[in-house]
């Protein structure tokens, strides 16, 4: 099998048909879907799925979180690439035959390691929901492209991670990376892996031409909310801590610290303050963590030269 669809679902059944549907529908055809359903409480996944002759399902007795379940689907497969699909997200028409040809470019010498869809709104296909994923000094991670017309960001390029909403991967390269950190739960265990093949001298791209559209928050419900808020804070912690030179968290410190004082104020405005600080405050418990800490890169010399190209991107990304 060249490549497998990976379907992370929880509480998703009114998403999953259209989700299903549209992927049935590509002209490619060497290709399975793989769905993994995170222990949900809603009943009909089983009957979804079985109406669908290329998906098979992967059930979770208990809710394990995104980075867990897309883990699963990626140990359960053994096709050379892996395409992580949001349960509410719906492919275009030749999306996989794109993104296939985009991270298979340069045959067996690319350095890629994921390349992104145009994520768009699914309520307004005029609009961009995400089209990759920046990170900066300040510590913050956001989607590139949110909410500007669909038409800009036509171009493709490198990008500094792809969004696991509607991406694809070298399988072989997930694993040589240790796959997604299980410890996020979910939210910015996208990047965290962006960021460490990076460090590897692999790089993230974005492909304009293969477009997704996407609903948003089908999971957790809403843009901003106690779950989002705290788990993004204290995952973002973990990102640096993982990702980052000892020399490069003390070069950083006073603007990281910087971005947590900010976005204390904006989410105390939204009534979201008590959340983000408990993120915060579980996300540098977590750090001294004995797992946490056999996650950290091992800096070589050469994975120290990127990390200061590195460093440079971020401190360009503050002024997008």
């Amino acid at each position: 099998m060249k490549l497998s669809v990976i379907i992370p679902n929880y509480n998703g059944i009114m998403y999953l048909s259209k989700c299903l549907e549209e992927l049935e529908k590509q002209d490619f055809k060497d290709f399975d879907i793989i769905v993994v359903d995170d222990a949900s409480s809603v009943a009909g996944v089983e009957e979804t799925v079985a109406m669908y002759p290329r998906a098979r399902l992967i059930k979770h007795d208990r809710n394990l979180g995104f980075a867990a379940s897309v883990n699963d689907g990626i140990k359960a497969t053994d096709a050379e690439y892996v395409f992580l699909l949001n349960n509410d997200a719906y492919v275009d028409e030749g999306c996989l035959e794109i993104l296939l040809s985009a991270i298979e470019k340069d045959g067996e010498f690319s350095k890629t390691f994921s390349v992104q869809c145009k994520m768009l709104s699914a309520f307004n296909h005029a609009l961009i929901d995400n089209a990759g994923d920046f990170y900066n000094i300040l510590g913050w991670a956001r989607s590139r492209g949110k909410d500007k017309l669909a038409d800009s960001h036509s171009n493709p390029g490198e990008i500094f991670s792809s969004c696991a909403g509607a991406a694809i991967y070298k399988r072989s390269v997930l694993i040589e990376l240790g796959l997604f950190d299980e410890k996020h739960f979910c939210y910015l265990e996208d990047v965290d892996i962006g960021y460490r093949a990076r460090l590897y001298g692999y790089i993230n791209m974005y492909e304009p031409n293969a477009k997704v559209f996407h609903e948003g928050s089908a999971s957790s419900g809403s843009r901003h909310n106690e779950f989002k808020v705290r788990l993004s804070a204290r995952n973002s912690i973990l990102v640096r801590y993982k990702n980052q030179t000892a020399f490069q968290k003390i070069v950083n410190f006073p603007a990281m610290e910087a971005g947590v004082i900010i976005k204390q104020l904006f989410f105390m405005k939204k009534g979201l303050g008590k959340a983000y600080r408990q993120g915060i405050l579980e996300g540098r418990a977590l750090k001294k963590t004995d797992e946490e800490k056999s996650r950290k890169i091992v800096f070589d010399s050469a994975k120290r030269k990127r990390a200061w190209a590195i460093e440079l991107q971020m401190i360009k990304s503050l002024i997008y």
